[in-house]
């Protein structure tokens, strides 16, 4: 055990890097961020003036000094760059989705227990407020027997963004690796896996090239789970409705940490991630036989809690929060929407 920060390398420093990993590593002291991988722009030694800017992965990968590589790249890469990068002997954090295919992740999950080295997905929304909120609903059965459980991730951009990756058609790209890895994560998280999903994923917008929405409905043993997510939603409605047998929650808004952190505030500071009562979801139900009907307070959100899992993970030996075996399943669960819509019907899991 060594209270050395770990010496980390970004493998991009487009969005990601730049609104979320970035910043993250900035203000958590047990990491360093040595080296970054920069092709296109400048921008980087803005928040890291002492990193070293590289043009070319291998640099990372044959730098023995780097311990932990953040694969942010394409989703077509996931694979081959954590490949390389874990049989160099350095521990992994993939941003989702975690690759384009089960088998790539089996692959990863393998070779990552042969080299014994940390090998994790950045699921940051599992520490999205509203989900923290939404799961302690569920585990203390406030509730009753719960019936259904919807979840929307909906934006309005009704038009196609030149000049990105995202946009194109290529393996990996669209809605539902891209919000999709993040939702169904949730799902499985708060139910397991589902015993069979039933989806329909397509493109809404004119001209569009990537699939942009999807309706995903997963059945469990007496309840089911839906999941939503549409570029062509101008008046967002609720982001969860939850029925059980004895009432209701909704809960309307966004987890404010993305915007927070495109804002430039720093993770962590006061206030960070406190959502404003007006913004707290809606509690109608009976416990104890007692009417209750009023808002629950939202649980601030923490990305950080991330990096902090990964840090005592790597140098305390402590459980790994998220498992890659957990985003594995979220890939096989978005190949089987795939093969739903493209039949038309239910698959079984």
């Amino acid at each position: 055990m060594t209270n050395t920060p770990i010496s980390t390398a970004l493998l991009s420093y487009g969005m990601s890097g730049l609104v979320f990993h970035g910043p993250l590593i900035k203000v958590h002291p047990q990491f360093n961020l040595t080296t970054i991988v920069q092709r296109k722009s400048s921008v980087a030694p803005a928040l890291f003036p002492k990193a070293k800017i590289v043009q070319r992965v291998d640099e990372v990968l044959n730098d023995p000094s780097i311990e932990l590589v953040v694969v942010n790249t394409p989703n077509e890469t996931h694979y081959e760059f954590s490949r390389k990068a874990l049989e160099a002997g350095k521990h992994i954090i993939v941003e989702k989705p975690f690759t384009v295919s089960e088998a790539e992740a089996n692959k990863l999950i393998q070779l990552a227990k042969t080299k014994g080295k940390t090998l994790t997905v950045f699921q940051s929304r599992r520490w999205d407020g509203d989900f923290l909120t939404v799961k302690k609903v569920i585990d203390k059965k406030l509730l009753g027997k719960l019936v259904e459980f919807e979840a929307h991730y909906d934006r309005f951009r009704n038009y196609i963004e030149p000049n990105t990756w995202k946009e194109e058609k290529a393996i990996g790209t669209g809605i539902l690796y891209n919000l999709g890895s993040h939702m169904l994560d949730q799902v499985l998280l708060l139910f397991g896996m589902p015993q069979e999903v039933d989806a329909r994923v397509g493109i809404q917008r004119p001209g569009g090239q990537v699939d942009d929405f999807y309706d995903i409905r997963l059945q469990y043993d007496g309840f089911h789970a839906i999941v939503k997510s549409s570029y062509l939603v101008r008046e967002q409605g609720p982001r969860y409705i939850l029925h059980g047998t004895d009432g209701s929650f909704t809960k309307y808004g966004t987890d404010l940490q993305e915007q927070d952190l495109k804002d430039g505030k720093v993770p962590g500071s006061p206030g960070w991630a406190v959502e404003p009562k007006e913004a707290w979801g809606k509690l109608n139900t009976v416990i104890d036989g007692v009417h209750i009907e009023g808002k629950i307070e939202t649980i601030p959100g923490n990305y950080n809690g991330f990096y902090q899992n990964v840090y005592e993970v790597i140098r305390e030996g402590k459980p790994l929060a998220v498992k890659p075996e957990e985003s594995r399943d979220v890939i096989k669960l978005i190949e089987a929407c795939y093969e739903s819509n493209r039949l038309r019907t239910a698959i079984k899991i």
